[in-house]
C-alpha cells in the first residue's frame, strides 16, 4: 500500500521565543535531543508514524485519487493529539486522518515558563502517486516580542488550510468593532512594533502583523465530523475561494427576550434577522454588505429616548440603529443596511467608501468620534508611513428633527475629520485631531470643497470662511504603555476657548472642552484573559453644540457623534472582562452626574448638544452639572458562550440595573429605577449602547 502512497506534508509549527525553561513538544525517541534538533526529531518521528498508519481507502486507490487533506491539530498540555479541523472532499479520508491522530502515542507537551501549554500545528497531507519528496523548510518570521502563547502559523508551501477557512484574515476588510473583541486585540497591538490603535475598526491585514487571528479561532474549534456540525460550530455558512476571488455568506441573528421591572409591557424583545456577504477580487480590493431586518421593544427609558424628536415618517429613533416605525405596545420596526468597499493600492494607503460607523480613541467612550450614533455614509483614507498613521474621514450626516427639516427631508450636514497618530517611541503615542461640521446652508452646494482638502487645518478654513461656514473642533490624544500589560490613555477636545477667561475662575461659557483619562490592564494580576479598564470622562456645558438653530452641532440622527451623554456631565466607567475557551463574562458600571434642561423654561443648561447656545443661562457661572442635576448609576452583567468563533455567534444572558435620580422631577426627566434581564442568541459584530 505504501508504494501507491505519496504523503508529503509540512508541520507548520508556531514560532516563539524560548527562555531556558521553554521546550518544544517531545515525541517518542526524541527525549535526548534539544533545540532545533528536537524540532527536527519531532517532525521526522511523527512523519514516520503517520506514514506507517495511514491507509488510503480502497475505492480511492482504484480511482488513482490525487488531492490534499488539510489537518489542524493541537499537541495539548496533556501530550495528546487533538484534531481541530479536517478539510477534504471525502468523508473516508477525514475519518482515516482522525483515526491516525487518535492512535498516535502521547508526547511530552511544550512548556512555557515551566508550565505545560497547548501548541497548534497545521498539516497539509498530499496524496499523489510517485516517490516521496524531501519535506520543505518551515518559514520563520522573527518577532522579538512574540512568545509561545501568541501562536502564529506560517508556511512557505501553502496557506490553504488557514485561508480556505478564513479568507478574510488576509483581506483589506474591517475587523468588526466590538469592545469585547478589541480588548483582546489591543493586547497584541500594544506589544507590537509601531502599532496604531486609535483609528478603528482595524483592517484584517494590518492585524496580521501583530497576532494570528486564525489561531485564536481554530483553538476554539469543536471536533465535529458532519458538515452541518462544522457549519454550526466552526465555519462560515457558505464559502467560495478561488485563485483570484473569494466570498462568504453568513446568516446573522439577534434574538433577545427579556423583562424589565415595569408594568407597562409584558416583556422586551429584539428580533433581528440579517445576512452578511463579504469577499475579495484580487488581493487588494474587498467588499462587505450586511442587511438587517429588525423589530424590537425596549425598557421604558430606551423607549422614551427613541420617541423623543421622532424623525419624519417614523415613530422614533432606535439608539444606534436609526429610523423606527411604530409597532403595537411601544415596539419599533427598524430595518438597516451597512456596506463598504475597501481598496489598498500599496503599503501606504487604504481607501474605503461605504455606509457604517467609525471610532477614534483608545477608550470605551470617545469624545473625538464614537460609534454611538446610527450608521452614515462615509469616505475614509488611512495613510501609514514611518511612525505615522493619518486618517481622513468625510461623513454625510442627518439632523432628523422635524423643526429643521427642509422640504420634508432631513437636514443634511457634513463632517470632515483629520486624525494624525505618531509613535514617539516604543511606549508613547500622540495624536492630533480636528473636525469641522458644515451644511448646505453654509456653502449652498453641499460639502464645501474647502473641507475636502486632506491636509489643511480646518480651524483656519472656518476662520477665513466665517463662523457660519462650519463648526470646528480640535483635540489631542495620547497613549502610554506603562508595561506590556498596562496602558494609559487620554483625550482632550476643544470646541471653543477664550484664553483670557480660562483661568479667571468666572466659569465663562465659551470655554467649551471635554477630557478623558483611562487605563487598561491586560491579563490582570497574572490571570490569563482577565481584562480590567477604568475611565473618567468630563464635558463642559455647551461643548459640541452650536448657535442659531443648532444644526451645526456634533451629532447625527438625534445622538452625539462623541460621548453618548453629550455634554455637561462627568462620568466614571469601570469594566472587567474574562474569557476561558468559548465561555465569557463581563461586568461594567457607569457612575456620574449630568445636568438636564427644565422643560418649562426656554433656557439651555448645556447638556443637550442639539439646543442652541443662544439660549444659554448666561456668560459666566457656567459649571458642570448645572440645570437639573441628575445622578446616574448603571450596572451591567453579561455572560455567555461562543457558538461559532468564525461568525462570533453567541448565546448570552444579561442583567442591567439603572438608577436615574434627578434633583427635580419633570415630565421629561423623572426618577427611574430599571432592572432589565435579557437572554438570547446573537451574532456579535457591533457595539450597542444602552448605558445612558
Amino acid at each position: 500500500m505504501k508504494k501507491l502512497l505519496l504523503l508529503a506534508f509540512t508541520l507548520c509549527a508556531v514560532h516563539f521565543t524560548f527562555s531556558q525553561e521553554d521546550t518544544y513538544p517531545i515525541y517518542k525517541d526524541c527525549e535526548n535531543t534539544q533545540g532545533v534538533s528536537l524540532e527536527n526529531c519531532f517532525n521526522e518521528k511523527l512523519t514516520a508514524d503517520i506514514l506507517a498508519a495511514f491507509k488510503i481507502p480502497q475505492e480511492l486507490i482504484s480511482t488513482n485519487y490525487k488531492g490534499t487533506i488539510n489537518v489542524i491539530f493541537l499537541v495539548t498540555k496533556n501530550g495528546t493529539f487533538d484534531v481541530l479541523y479536517v478539510r477534504t472532499p471525502y468523508k473516508e479520508l477525514e475519518n482515516e486522518a482522525r483515526r491516525v491522530f487518535a492512535n498516535l502515542p502521547k508526547a511530552l507537551p511544550a512548556t512555557y515558563n515551566g508550565r505545560p501549554i497547548d501548541i497548534r500545528f497545521g498539516m497539509p497531507i498530499q496524496i499523489p502517486l510517485g516517490s516521496r519528496p524531501t519535506p520543505k523548510k518551515v518559514e520563520k518570521v522573527e518577532r522579538p516580542q512574540e512568545t509561545i502563547s501568541e501562536l502564529t502559523v506560517k508556511e512557505d508551501i501553502s496557506l490553504a488550510t488557514i485561508n480556505t477557512m478564513f479568507p478574510e484574515h488576509t483581506s483589506e476588510l474591517n475587523i468588526p468593532f466590538t469592545h469585547a473583541t478589541y480588548s483582546n486585540l489591543d493586547y497584541y497591538f500594544d506589544k507590537g512594533v509601531n502599532s496604531h490603535t486609535a483609528s478603528k475598526p482595524y483592517i484584517f491585514s494590518e492585524a496580521s502583523n501583530y497576532l494570528d487571528l486564525s489561531e485564536l479561532k481554530t483553538t476554539l474549534f469543536k471536533n465535529k465530523t458532519s458538515k452541518a456540525g462544522k457549519k454550526l460550530w466552526n465555519e462560515h455558512f457558505f464559502s467560495v475561494q478561488k485563485e483570484d476571488y473569494w466570498f462568504t455568506i453568513n446568516p446573522m441573528v439577534d434574538l433577545q427576550l427579556g423583562k424589565d421591572n415595569s408594568d407597562n409591557i409584558d416583556f422586551t424583545y429584539n428580533n433581528t434577522r440579517a445576512i452578511q456577504i463579504q469577499g475579495g477580487l484580487g488581493k487588494r480590493f474587498n467588499f462587505h454588505t450586511s442587511f438587517y431586518e429588525s423589530q424590537g421593544r425596549f425598557p421604558n427609558y430606551v423607549r422614551d429616548f427613541a420617541r423623543k424628536n421622532p424623525p419624519l415618517g417614523a415613530a422614533g429613533t432606535v439608539p444606534g440603529r436609526g429610523k423606527g416605525k411604530g409597532l403595537d405596545k411601544g415596539g419599533f420596526d427598524y430595518p438597516i443596511a451597512e456596506a463598504y468597499l475597501s481598496y489598498t493600492p500599496n503599503k501606504f494607503f487604504n481607501f474605503q467608501f461605504g455606509h457604517g460607523k467609525n471610532f477614534i480613541g483608545d477608550g470605551y467612550r470617545s469624545f473625538m468620534l464614537s460609534d454611538v450614533a446610527s450608521p452614515y455614509t462615509f469616505l475614509k483614507i488611512n495613510t501609514k508611513f514611518w511612525k505615522i498613521k493619518y486618517t481622513n474621514l468625510w461623513m454625510f450626516l442627518d439632523d432628523v428633527r422635524r423643526e429643521v427639516s427642509v422640504n420634508d427631508s432631513n437636514f443634511r450636514k457634513y463632517v470632515a475629520i483629520h486624525h494624525l497618530s505618531w509613535n514617539v517611541n516604543k511606549r508613547l503615542n500622540l495624536g492630533l485631531f480636528e473636525a469641522v461640521i458644515s451644511s448646505n446652508n453654509a456653502s449652498g452646494n453641499g460639502f464645501d470643497v474647502e473641507f475636502f482638502n486632506p491636509v489643511i487645518f480646518y480651524r483656519a478654513v472656518e476662520f477665513t470662511r466665517g463662523s457660519e461656514s462650519g463648526n470646528a473642533l480640535i483635540g489631542l490624544d495620547a497613549k502610554y504603555k506603562l508595561t506590556d500589560n498596562i496602558t494609559t490613555y487620554s483625550q482632550f477636545i476643544l470646541d471653543e476657548l477664550t484664553v483670557g477667561r480660562f483661568f479667571d475662575g468666572s466659569g465663562y461659557w465659551g470655554n467649551k472642552f471635554a477630557f478623558q483619562l483611562g487605563a487598561k490592564y491586560f491579563n490582570a494580576f497574572k490571570v490569563d484573559n482577565l481584562f480590567l479598564q477604568g475611565e473618567f470622562n468630563i464635558a463642559r456645558p455647551y461643548t459640541f453644540s452650536h448657535f442659531g438653530d443648532g444644526t451645526l452641532n456634533y451629532g447625527h440622527f438625534n445622538q452625539p457623534l462623541g460621548h453618548l451623554w453629550g455634554s455637561n456631565f462627568w462620568e466614571i466607567v469601570g469594566i472587567a472582562r474574562y474569557k476561558k475557551g468559548r465561555w465569557f463574562g463581563s461586568a461594567k458600571i457607569n457612575l456620574g452626574e449630568k445636568g438636564f434642561d427644565l422643560p418649562d423654561l426656554p433656557t439651555s443648561y448645556g447638556g443637550d448638544i442639539y439646543a442652541s447656545n443662544d439660549n444659554r443661562t448666561g456668560d459666566t457661572g457656567v459649571n458642570v452639572g448645572q440645570g437639573n442635576k441628575t445622578a446616574i448609576f448603571i450596572g451591567d452583567l453579561q455572560a455567555g458562550y461562543v457558538v461559532n468563533p468564525t461568525t462570533n455567534l453567541q448565546f448570552f444572558g444579561g442583567l442591567t440595573f439603572r438608577n436615574f435620580n434627578p434633583n427635580i422631577e419633570t415630565s421629561t426627566t423623572g426618577q427611574q429605577n430599571t432592572t432589565w434581564f435579557t437572554i438570547g442568541l446573537r451574532t456579535d459584530v457591533f457595539n450597542w449602547y444602552f448605558d445612558f
